[in-house]
């Protein structure tokens, strides 16, 4: 990417990576020349799958958009992340006015941090907002059809992973 493109940082833990994420990257690509999601490393969250497994599965879920979208991980403060990336911006899906309090106050804490930073906030397609990993995790643990909410390799995934722990 020149100096002078577009690149926005599309943080999280994306454990797993859903639909609805897919959606605010293909949102965001309508704004910005490229997108770069960024696996949180750091989370106070006990993650269902490791690291590397989020990767893979978020790599394998946005090749379909080329160069345009790069997956890779960060550890520590994301606005210091962000200023390596030399990115303009953080970007935030917002699913419900429920999910707004929680990550305005992370968008005017990221401000106080780094004033040159802006956060954008894209709501997913309205089948969307009702989405969350963990809601699509606890359907997957107990049988039921995820197909319609995740790409093909995190359903496999799942499936896999509920496979193994058995009953």
């Amino acid at each position: 990417m020149s100096g002078d493109s577009r690149r926005v940082v599309y943080p999280g833990t994306f454990d797993p990576i859903t639909n609805g994420h897919l959606d605010v990257v293909a949102r965001a690509l309508h704004i910005f020349d490229e997108v770069v999601l960024a696996i949180a490393a750091d989370t106070t969250k006990k993650p269902f799958f490791p690291l590397e497994e989020r990767r893979a599965m978020a790599e394998e879920a946005l090749r379909e958009h080329g160069g345009r979208v790069r997956v890779t991980v960060f550890e520590g403060l994301l606005i210091d992340f962000v200023r390596s990336q030399q990115a303009r911006a953080i970007l935030r899906g917002l699913r419900a006015v429920s999910d707004f309090e929680f990550e305005f106050q992370m968008a005017l804490m990221n401000r106080k941090l780094e004033d040159n930073i802006e956060t954008i906030f894209v709501m997913p397609k309205d089948t969307y907002t009702y989405l969350s990993s963990t809601i699509i995790k606890e359907i997957g643990r107990l049988g039921g059809d995820i197909s319609h909410f995740v790409p093909a390799a995190v359903e496999k995934a799942l499936r896999a992973k509920y496979r193994k722990a058995g009953p």
